[in-house]
């Protein structure tokens, strides 16, 4: 596909962005845009200003915001000193970001950020990502980092924002930098960027470099040899007085190359197709930009609103010359393949979509009985898809409806329904004429993504009966850490490259406002592609039957369980969060109070510079804790932490900074998600979104609700029943260890489980070598058991347990001892990662890793047997396979659990078909239901039974079940 034609990716460097915004107001003789309140504005002016000035001139159909999360990353651990120079944030920063982030939020834009890793790392995973499926990316960033990953062979490059460009330039307020613009900047083409740093270094980032190596020697010597490696293969070439630097330098040299490089495979929490533009609630938007006077936006929201791909709310006006003689119309015909109509449309179509589909448009109820005849009423599968006026089902009104039957060009059909313009079948009629076929569980369906048309159903009274196959999940199951979508799939396994729905629907309108021929197309191109991908799919997962059964008999079925759960909903009490509201602020006044007093003056406890400044110059706490910064000492969360206990005001800080976190996230927003019709919120539950198998949850995410804290646990108060109802909570007891014992076979976690004893005591008590222990010495034994799951070293145990490197180390070597298997069976999987490049689960759900190391692919390439690896001979890898290594031996244990609680479900809401009860929510290792008091003695064993036999182990599976009143009270 051109260039041209790709859909456009923008990716955003935020705090770039925001950054250059803030100081390009900020030294103004103002010191920068503020309201009458005095609120910060410069950086949500700006930001805003570029966006809009990139969007208009770039026309993008897809947007993402990467962020860093403000914690220290990989490079952080690896370096003390990087970036430790820098600047401390100014005070006024903080608010203005915290406002930016809303309005963005308000814009339906999606903000990506991931732990351990810089938005670099963000930025250059989803480039890769989307490039890979077949989209135009362009990265907008002030920061010159970003130029190595500019590909022209995969359409990245970087639209670069220098110093003025926000404040003064007022045409194309970015220069776009390819390879070649890249090269005349540098001096090195993008892929040399790395190694140019690890030469020269950066002193913005504190990267050292090679000590005396400038930019200009760094250029010479990598037009010369090329690479870092072929510089030092080539020393005795190089001149003395560079030779001499080099050899000193060669270990800063690496280190800088491991610093400068970023990463391209961070595992991100987020499909590209949710990037996609669809517009904004404008009653969300406006009041925020009245809020921060922001009133040039304000006077711009309908255009905005359009920019942004979504529906602008007009009066109709008469319809002009050009828009009628534009539109396509076929005359009625009642044949359905009469040669008046296939010959018309035909040419129509040929002339304006260029089609190699020619879907048969259905006008008439005699064509629709006779489609249903002929095509639909077959026990071989027909692939289905629906055409909507929006993405939530509730909202949504049904246009109309696709099929495709065979691989011809024209073994499709499309049904209009609700179209503005043109020939629409009667609903209610054809919904009657297609139900049985729907709902036959006779006649078999393939869809992509069953659970959305499968609610659009609902919503008409239709329950879907009869999915063979649902195209998106077998993609999953294929390849986790892929691309899902319909339209990057067709593209990329089929070659088929149909119109998206951004070049098919004008800004500001739906579906339903296209001409019927178009969407015809468009619908066609949808189904047609969806019938190809299984066939595509069928043999690949014919070549695996342990894939083929995790589709058919737990993907799928989970499908039709999720969906239900979707429809229902969980009823919040909005009330309540709001006196919960009132009483967090009372709270966190007191709060604030206390902690002025214990401190002596008042100060700002937002501000890391005043906290500095009180902590360590005022309080004299000990800096030793801390890391030197330019401006003090660091207050993060880690610093905090360690310093807790040392003065008061440090649990004033903690308890502040946790309240406000839990009022604003949770408290706050949860009531504005509340449907007004259903006084529910229905989360929409990811299926496709994790590499480890496990669900997730958006718009809202309820799987990250709190539970650990007093104040956290209210929040789940506010979830309640079916009025009169019981709120039930079942969760599996220590699940990822007992499947560690069943995998690993190790003798002391099968006796323990066996016997019922608590593995963690019976840990410490072989860890301290004593009959009786502590409750700190139980909390060590636990850190221990749940650590060694995740690939936690002596250094890492030691700081979560308050002890010195020494004795961490000296604990991990007796569990090592007392828990052999667990290590023999944790070494075997990451042979099988390395030689066979995935881990299974006991479903046999695979996941797959890519690793850097030439040694490793190399090994891959010689089909190696896993038991013939010798791990020693993999010490020395990279920090990024490293981490690849640890998580490909949780892989099998994290998706194991994801496995079971899956079958559980399924079994479950099965059994429930016969009571009033149902599903509500599932929480990791925890389903959530709400049960009528008068089923809850006879369901309580039933429930518990279905999910402690879900699978069979070697060690018992244990459930915790209780019921409440509401969330909180189940625990």
């Amino acid at each position: 596909m051109k260039m041209e034609n790709k859909p456009k990716f923008i990716l955003i460097d935020g705090h770039s962005l925001a950054f250059r915004s803030y100081y390009a107001f900020a030294k103004s003789r103002d010191g920068g845009l503020r309201t009458s309140m005095g609120i910060p504005t410069s950086i949500c002016f700006g930001f805003l200003k570029s966006l809009l000035e990139v969007m208009s001139a770039e026309k993008p159909q897809y947007i993402a915001i990467a962020f860093d999360l403000g914690t220290p990353t990989f490079r952080h651990e690896a370096d003390v000193n990087y970036k430790a120079d820098r600047a401390e944030t100014p005070e006024d920063f903080i608010p203005d970001i915290e406002n930016l982030q809303q309005l963005l939020t308000a814009l339906n834009l999606p903000i990506v950020t991931a732990p351990g890793y810089e938005a670099d790392d963000v930025l250059g995973t989803l480039s890769q990502k989307a490039s890979n499926a077949g989209y135009q990316v362009k990265i907008l960033s002030g920061d010159r980092d970003l130029f190595q990953l500019v590909d022209d062979q995969k359409e990245i490059s970087v639209l670069y924002l220098n110093r003025d460009a926000i404040g003064r330039s007022r045409n194309g307020k970015s220069q776009e930098f390819h390879q070649a613009e890249v090269l005349e900047k540098l001096g090195v083409p993008p892929h040399k960027i790395v190694d140019y740093k690890a030469l020269c270094g950066d002193k913005s980032d504190n990267i050292p470099g090679v000590r005396g190596i400038g930019e200009k020697t760094a250029v010479q010597l990598l037009t010369t040899y090329n690479s870092l490696e072929e510089i030092y293969q080539s020393l005795n070439q190089i001149k003395d007085a560079t030779q001499k630097k080099l050899v000193e330098g060669k270990d800063d040299a690496y280190h800088s190359q491991h610093l400068a490089k970023i990463v391209t495979d961070v595992p991100l929490d987020i499909e590209l197709e949710t990037c996609q533009l669809t517009g904004f609630d404008e009653s969300q938007l406006i009041p925020l930009l009245e809020t921060l006077e922001l009133k040039t936006f304000i006077t711009k929201v309908k255009e905005i609103q359009q920019q942004f791909g979504g529906k602008v709310i007009t009066e109709k006006s008469e319809t002009t010359k050009e828009e009628s003689d534009s539109e396509i119309v076929i005359e009625e015909d009642d044949s359905f393949f009469s040669f008046t109509e296939t010959l018309a449309a035909r040419k129509i179509l040929d002339a304006a979509l260029e089609s190699p589909i020619k879907p048969h448009i259905i006008q008439t109820l005699g064509q629709l009985n006779e489609l249903i005849e002929t095509h639909l009423k077959t026990n071989t599968p027909v692939a289905w898809d629906t055409e909507t006026t929006a993405i939530e089902p509730r909202d949504a009104e049904l246009v109309g409806i696709g099929c495709c039957w065979g691989n011809g060009e024209s073994d499709m059909a499309y049904i209009p329904l609700n179209h503005k313009q043109g020939i629409n079948l009667d609903k209610n009629a054809t919904l009657q004429a297609l139900k049985p076929i729907l709902e036959s569980a006779e006649y078999p369906k393939i869809f992509h993504n069953t659970k959305f048309d499968r609610l659009i159903f609902l919503t008409q009274g239709i329950e879907l009966k009869g999915v063979v196959l649902d195209t998106m999940l077998a993609s999953y199951v294929l390849d986790p850490e892929g691309t899902h979508s319909l339209k990057d799939l067709a593209k990329n396994l089929l070659n088929i490259s149909g119109k998206t729905y951004k070049e098919t629907v004008p800004k500001g309108q739906t579906i339903a406002d296209v001409n019927i021929q178009l969407v015809a197309h468009y619908c066609g191109m949808d189904a047609y592609a969806t019938f190809k991908l299984a066939e595509f799919f069928q043999p690949k997962l014919d070549e695996i039957p342990t894939l083929k059964t995790l589709l058919l008999e737990i993907e799928q079925p989970l499908e039709l369980v999720l969906g239900e759960m979707e429809y229902r909903g969980i009823r919040i009490n909005t009330g309540y969060l709001k006196e919960l509201s009132n009483k967090l602020q009372t709270d966190l006044d007191a709060i604030e109070k206390n902690a002025y007093e214990v401190a002596g003056e008042t100060f700002n406890l937002g501000s890391p510079k005043q906290l500095s400044q009180l902590l360590f110059d005022t309080l004299k706490l000990d800096t030793k804790k801390s890391r030197k910064i330019k401006t003090g000492y660091s207050t993060d969360a880690a610093v905090l932490e360690k310093l807790q206990g040392d003065h008061p005001v440090i649990d004033a800080i903690l308890e502040n900074r946790t309240l406000s976190k839990l009022k604003s996230t949770y408290v706050d927003a949860l009531p504005l998600l509340v449907r007004q019709d259903t006084k529910r919120v229905h989360t929409d539950f990811n299926q496709t979104a994790t590499g480890t198998g496990r669900l997730s949850s958006s718009q809202p995410n309820l799987q990250n609700i709190p539970i650990r804290t007093e104040f956290s646990r209210q929040i789940r108060k506010a979830f309640l029943p079916e009025e009169g109802w019981l709120m039930v909570s079942a969760d599996y007891s220590q699940i990822e260890l007992r499947i560690l014992a069943h995998l690993s076979e190790e003798p002391v976690l099968l006796e323990a489980y066996h016997n019922n004893e608590d593995v963690h005591s019976v840990t410490a008590k072989l860890l301290f070598e004593k009959d009786i222990i502590t409750p700190d010495e139980r909390r060590l034994g636990k850190t221990i058991n749940f650590g060694v799951i995740y690939g936690m070293g002596a250094q890492k145990f030691a700081r979560s347990v308050g002890v010195t490197p020494t004795e961490g180390k000296k604990f991990i070597d007796r569990f090592y001892q007392k828990y052999s298997k667990v290590f023999e069976y944790l070494e075997t999987v990451k042979k099988h990662a390395i030689a066979l490049g995935y881990v299974s689960t006991i479903k046999g759900r695979r996941r797959y890793f890519q690793f850097e190391s030439d040694r490793v692919r190399k090994l891959q390439e010689s089909q190696k047997e896993p038991a013939n690896i010798q791990l020693e001979d993999f010490k020395n890898l990279g920090k990024n396979d490293a981490q690849i290594l640890r998580a490909a031996a949780n892989a099998p244990i994290q998706g194991s659990s994801a496995d079971i609680i899956k079958i559980a479900m399924i079994e479950l809401h099965q059994t429930l078909q016969n009571y009033r009860a149902r599903l509500l929510l599932q929480v990791h290792d925890e389903l959530v239901l709400e049960v009528p008091p008068e089923e809850w003695e006879e369901l309580q064993p039933k429930i518990t039974n279905i999910m402690e036999n879900a699978v069979s182990l070697k060690v018992p599976l244990v459930v915790d079940i209780h019921a409440g009143q509401n969330w909180m009270e189940t625990k």
